[in-house]
């Protein structure tokens, strides 16, 4: 017998060919290309850029207005000490290779992380842990040596994420985790490609495959976009053609903040920067604000300390650091440099550190310090500045959430060891208090500005350019992130 036919009404024609032409990929463009693909044992904020939710999840996660919220953790509980953390797992959740994601690769995590010989970079985000242990295949439970009002967020990080230990080898190159979207292919130098998860445990994303193109130069950027060969750039790396984009009805121009303290980082046991008056006096050496308007063509918010302007818990302590040229030659002549130094002044690729680095080398000039500029490649500026600590000064935007820790860590590559601090960040992690936490981190904010450590700049902005019908994309930044898994196209 032959099949019949079934005859489709007009509405039904209309709906399939809607249906059959909604673009389902897109090409989105980034500044910085990630050194490796391994969030858990890389420092580029471009890994997460490209990998945090979309590939790699954790027990939390951010959301884009900030707030944490589970992820693989389905729900947890903690003890009435608050040391006692019992995470219960999603079930039915499998990495990209096939593999049951469970509570034996959570301890494989966060043991990993926490090792003696651990690569992460956030290694203190696990000090606290003492023990990991596995209740039953969905149910793990983490004890912390004291209570931690940060766990939850911390475990949030994209250097917090799950990983296997049958994918561990070759993470760096393939990455294999349990998000929305599977690594498809990688040309160094061009593009990193994403196909979605066929196979994902929780709401599929509408997005069926994403390209991330890496385009460093501000002029290269801007003739993707008018060309439309790109259909966002996040991180737009020329503000001053943002107007331009707003007049155009093709596109659109989200600008918001992120966690991204922009500091010249300063070498604290390098002579002459282990000397507090030579840190004071390249602090009164610096113009915020020519900064902003230089080289950020407005964008930015002035900040005095490591913290963001936007957290409840910002103390404004510009005062400390004021624009003052006659202060600083005073500050160097008292320190010994009435004639002042040289030092070196290392950028990497991001258009905020080189653009600035000239701004900031002309400034340091007028009071007597000659930093000479080396332009170095994110790779470079890892081994060299992050990793190797060969350097007097750089600039660089922290971008990780509320990270004002990582001044209690003596090994940090600008190598601030402050006893004092560090004892305060252990007290920090040990309040819950609401009231008591924000008056330590008002005394943690005033610390680090009074000692100089690093001359502070401003919270950088960030300002994505998209085209019209593209909707779900993050105005914020609440962790370095691209997040595409609610990313569609409008109908």
């Amino acid at each position: 017998m032959k099949a019949i036919k079934p005859l489709l009404t007009a509405g039904a024609l209309a709906l399939t060919a809607g249906l059959a032409s909604a673009q389902t990929d897109i090409t989105v463009a980034i500044q910085l290309e990630p050194p490796n693909l391994d969030p858990t044992g890389g420092a580029a904020q471009a890994i997460d850029s490209v990998l945090y939710s979309n590939v790699f999840e954790g027990l939390t996660r951010f959301e884009g207005d900030g707030s944490v919220v589970p992820g693989l953790a389905e729900s947890w509980e903690i003890s009435d000490d608050g040391t006692v953390y019992t995470f219960k797992l999603h079930d039915g959740v499998n990495f990209h290779d096939g593999t049951t994601m469970d509570a034996e690769d959570v301890k494989f995590s966060l043991d990993r992380a926490r090792a003696d010989d651990s690569t992460n970079a956030q290694k203190g985000l696990f000090a606290g842990i003492t023990d990991v242990t596995v209740i039953d295949p969905l149910t793990v439970q983490v004890t912390l040596d004291g209570p931690n009002g940060m766990f939850l967020f911390n475990m949030a990080w994209g250097d917090a994420v799950i990983v296997a230990p049958e994918s561990i080898e070759d993470i760096a190159s393939n990455p294999v985790g349990t998000g929305a979207f599977t690594f498809a292919d990688w040309v160094q130098g061009d593009r990193l490609e994403l196909a979605r998860n066929e196979n994902y445990w929780g709401d599929a994303p509408a997005l069926e495959n994403a390209t991330f193109r890496f385009i460093s130069d501000p002029t290269a950027a801007f003739a993707a976009v008018m060309a439309e060969d790109v259909d966002v750039f996040v991180g737009f790396p020329a503000p001053e053609n943002l107007p331009q984009f707003e007049a155009d009805p093709r596109f659109q121009v989200l600008v918001g903040n992120t966690e991204g303290e922009t500091i010249l980082s300063t070498n604290n046991k390098m002579p002459p920067f282990d000397n507090k008056l030579v840190r004071q006096a390249v602090a009164h050496a610096i113009d915020r604000q020519a900064i902003i308007d230089g080289a950020m063509f407005g964008l930015g918010t002035p900040i005095g300390t490591h913290f963001a302007p936007h957290n409840p818990d910002y103390v404004d302590l510009l005062a400390n650091s004021p624009y003052d040229p006659a202060k600083a030659k005073e500050l160097l002549a008292e320190a010994g440099f009435a004639d002042g130094f040289t030092t070196t002044l290392k950028l990497p690729p991001p258009s905020y550190a080189r653009r600035g680095g000239e701004i900031i080398a002309s400034q340091l000039r007028e009071v007597g310090i000659q930093a000479e500029i080396s332009n170095l490649e994110w790779a470079q500026w890892i081994e060299e500045v992050f990793k190797g600590k060969d350097f007097g000064l750089s600039i660089v935007s922290h971008t990780e959430p509320m990270d004002i820790g990582i001044y209690a860590n003596p090994d940090y590559y600008f190598q601030y060891d402050n006893p004092d601090f560090q004892a305060l960040m252990e007290e920090l992690n040990a309040t819950t208090d609401p009231a008591g936490r924000s008056d330590l981190l008002a005394k943690a904010q005033t610390i680090i500005s009074e000692d100089y450590v690093n001359g502070y700049l401003f919270e950088l902005a960030v300002a994505t350019v998209a085209k019209a019908g593209v909707q779900g994309l993050w105005v914020n930044q609440p962790t370095a992130a691209v997040d595409l898994t609610v990313v569609s196209w409008a109908e």
